[in-house]
């Protein structure tokens, strides 16, 4: 990488600050228009942050690697891809940056700051859909990077739109993102005693996805490709 770490770290705030905003406020948006229905609440929900992710992935990229999400970070980390002093700035920057976007988000829509939610996402089928998620995100991710593919972002932004949909808990994917979730009592929430289980899940899948893709396309592999 070749920008300074501030500007990595400020790269990393920027986009995961406005990576919330988008999914907390297009939450709040769709649930005001959809009139209680669900499925558009979540149609509007699924394409803004899609949308929204693979511009911000496109823009900082380049800067950061436009990570936003602790456990690519770690994966990144633990590929040599991210150097190990890096990691505990980035995770932390992301973080804190995703709780300013939840404040960003409930400020235009006159919200609270700051609301506990009470929206269960509970249960066995809730776990392994994160896992699940993470999983596909992290696959999507080290496929694109070691082949070197141009479409990354809108690989990404893709399949976090589809995720949405396929999995019971609407992947969430992000460890950072499921934090800053918990304190927004909108349409996107978390009740904050399921936060533990699912940054669990995403862990597992995340390092599970790592290893397959360590077999699938070792790094000689993606070179002579």
């Amino acid at each position: 990488m070749k920008a300074s770490l501030p500007r990595r770290l400020a790269a990393e705030a920027l986009g995961t600050t406005l990576l919330l905003a988008m999914i907390i406020g297009s939450g709040i948006m769709g649930e005001r228009l959809a009139g209680g229905n669900a499925a558009i609440t979540l149609l509007a929900n699924s394409f803004a942050t899609g949308c929204g992710l693979a511009v911000l992935i496109l823009v900082l990229g380049p800067v950061s690697g436009a990570h936003f999400n602790p456990v690519v970070s770690l994966v990144a980390t633990l590929d040599r891809e991210l150097p190990r002093r890096d990691l505990a700035p980035y995770v932390a920057v992301q973080i804190v940056a995703a709780f300013v976007g939840v404040t960003v988000a409930h400020f235009m829509f006159a919200d609270p700051l700051f609301s506990a939610s009470v929206k269960v996402r509970a249960g066995p089928a809730q776990w392994f859909s994160e896992a699940v998620a993470t999983f596909g995100l992290l696959v999507v991710i080290l496929g694109c990077t070691r082949q070197k593919i141009a479409a990354t972002p809108y690989a990404v932004a893709a399949y976090i739109t589809a995720a949405y949909w396929f999995t019971a808990s609407t992947s969430f994917a992000n460890p950072a993102v499921t934090l800053a979730r918990s304190a927004s009592n909108t349409f996107a929430g978390i009740r904050p005693d399921d936060v533990a289980a699912f940054v669990l899940a995403q862990l597992v899948g995340a390092l599970a996805a790592m290893g397959a893709m360590r077999w699938l396309l070792p790094r000689s592999d993606a070179r002579a490709t």
